[in-house]
């Protein structure tokens, strides 16, 4: 299909619709849940308000990035380009949930409260967001790309590959078989049967696997049709401004949120150019923020955000049409309420595979295309989301067993080093990069480099961007002073000549 000469729809289109939507529609059902289930949200409001504008922040983020797609494509005359994969942001649902929602709601004891809390502070990071896009191309020069492409590689690993591969593997007969699809069709290039797309395959086989063994229930199918409705996003500002005064003890924390939501965004677009699609960073950065708000405005407590998996996508043949493809479904389901009645009729464990290849895809992309002498780098970059990855399930571990106040001396006799998780994990995706810009900097010898993103980084340590759980004045010293013992240690070692003789050394083993 084409648009005044543009390709905008292909058959490969569908592997890519099939993937993100699955990636899109498993973290609708997530928050969902979260919303009804540990929020303890009334289903008029979370049916009603919230999930109708959670889906026209999603259509509207798929739309943007078509029409960037588009432009891109008909500027350049190719027929390769594939639009950057949006959706709500994972990291923030379960933030706004339990940071927000769940304190207020425990607090006033009044629901309609507690939701337009989170809009209010929603609206802040989406301001903050906007933000990036002044500074995004800059940070994108700045900052190395084995930094940018190792902070994506662990967030993708621990939060896409490692979850889905975890949650899918409750069901193994049906992980294994959908995985055996997506794995011989994506890697080994198979052709699948009736030249049926890959991803669609591997659902046809995970459904009929789920029905067959008995593991999906008709009678839950029936009651889930009870919240089959239609249910329109309402303009509502005034929700907005309401929410401020409840709010106002959190909005510190959309900073630092806000920061790490458009840095992964810069971060996607440097995963995009790797693939062969520049796109230009302001126009991006700014349609996430202005989607966060707009959807914000008519109800919709969670950002949306520039999603990792471009170069997956691109892998198995997407290009426009799936991006638009996904928000349109999204929003369908979410006007008219089928987000229950789905999940009852696909297994999970069918639907999850294909993440499990994303993930793998973004981190051998993190090792193709940046120089071998930064490969410990990438490495040393996979720690903080590894290491935020195992506080989140500490602390998940510790709310089912009743006791949400994690007792670190008891972990810590049980060889857990929990303050460790927490102090490299908060901030993960900022320190991923301060730690990997710091060792490329340190192997390519750029001592002045390193002083600077040193102090920056004690910088923002000392404010609690990054080692803290909350922003604030001197919230991580320790850190703060252990960032500037770097760089008084990279100026001494550079004053003593150290760093040049180590070079003259190299060069003469060279020779």
């Amino acid at each position: 299909m084409r648009i005044n000469g543009v390709t905008v729809w292909k058959k490969s289109d569908l592997d890519g619709f099939f993937g993100l939507f699955t990636n899109n529609v498993t973290n609708i059902l997530v928050l969902t849940g979260l919303l009804l289930y540990a929020a303890k949200m009334p289903q008029d409001l979370v049916f009603g308000r919230i999930l109708p504008a959670v889906g026209l922040g999603v259509f509207l983020s798929s739309l943007c990035y078509f029409l960037i797609g588009y432009r891109l494509a008909k500027k350049t005359g190719r027929t390769d380009v594939t639009a950057l994969p949006s959706g709500i942001s994972v990291t923030h649902m379960f933030l706004i949930v339990f940071m927000i929602i769940v304190p207020v709601h425990l607090k006033t004891g009044n629901a309609e409260l507690a939701w337009k809390a989170a809009l209010a502070w929603c609206f802040v990071e989406g301001a903050i967001e906007c933000t990036g896009a002044v500074f995004g191309k800059f940070i994108r020069k700045a900052v190395p790309r084995g930094a940018l492409l190792g902070s994506l590689a662990g967030v993708s690993i621990a939060y896409i590959m490692i979850n889905g591969a975890l949650q899918a593997w409750e069901m193994p007969y049906i992980a294994f078989a959908s995985f055996a699809v997506i794995l011989l069709g994506f890697f080994a290039k198979k052709k699948m049967p009736f030249g049926l797309p890959t991803g669609l395959v591997a659902i046809i086989l995970g459904t009929i696997l789920g029905w067959v063994s008995g593991n999906m229930s008709f009678e839950a199918l029936k009651e889930s049709t009870n919240t089959i409705g239609v249910y329109v996003p309402a303009f509502s500002p005034v929700s907005v401004m309401d929410g401020f005064t409840q709010a106002a003890p959190y909005l510190i924390s959309a900073i630092p949120l806000g920061i790490y939501n458009f840095i992964e965004s810069i971060d996607n677009l440097e995963s995009a150019a790797v693939a062969g699609d520049h796109f230009d960073s302001t126009t991006v950065l700014l349609c996430d923020g202005l989607t966060s708000i707009t959807s914000c405005i008519f109800g919709s407590p969670m950002p949306t955000a520039l999603y990792i998996g471009h170069p997956g996508w691109k892998s198995i043949g997407a290009r426009l049409g799936y991006s638009i493809a996904t928000g349109l479904a999204i929003l369908i389901i979410c006007l008219f309420g089928l987000e229950s009645v789905l999940i009852n009729v696909i297994p999970v464990a069918a639907l999850l595979p294909i993440l499990v290849y994303i993930g793998m895809l973004i981190g051998s992309q993190a090792f193709q295309h940046v120089p071998k002498s930064h490969f410990p780098a990438v490495i040393l970059a996979l720690l903080p989301a590894f290491a935020d990855w195992g506080k989140t399930l500490i602390g998940n571990a510790a709310t089912a067993a009743g006791n949400p106040a994690v007792e670190t001396a008891a972990l810590l006799d049980s060889g857990i080093y929990y303050n460790g998780f927490v102090t490299i994990g908060n901030g993960s995706m900022l320190v991923s990069i301060i730690f990997a810009s710091l060792l490329i900097f340190m192997v390519e010898r750029k001592e002045k480099q390193i002083v600077v993103t040193s102090l920056i980084a004690a910088v923002l340590s000392f404010f609690g961007v990054i080692h803290s759980a909350s922003a604030g004045i001197n919230m991580a010293p320790e850190c703060s002073i252990g960032y500037i013992l770097v760089a008084v240690i990279t100026l001494l070692l550079s004053k003593s000549g150290y760093i040049e003789e180590k070079e003259q050394t190299e060069e003469n083993v060279s020779e």
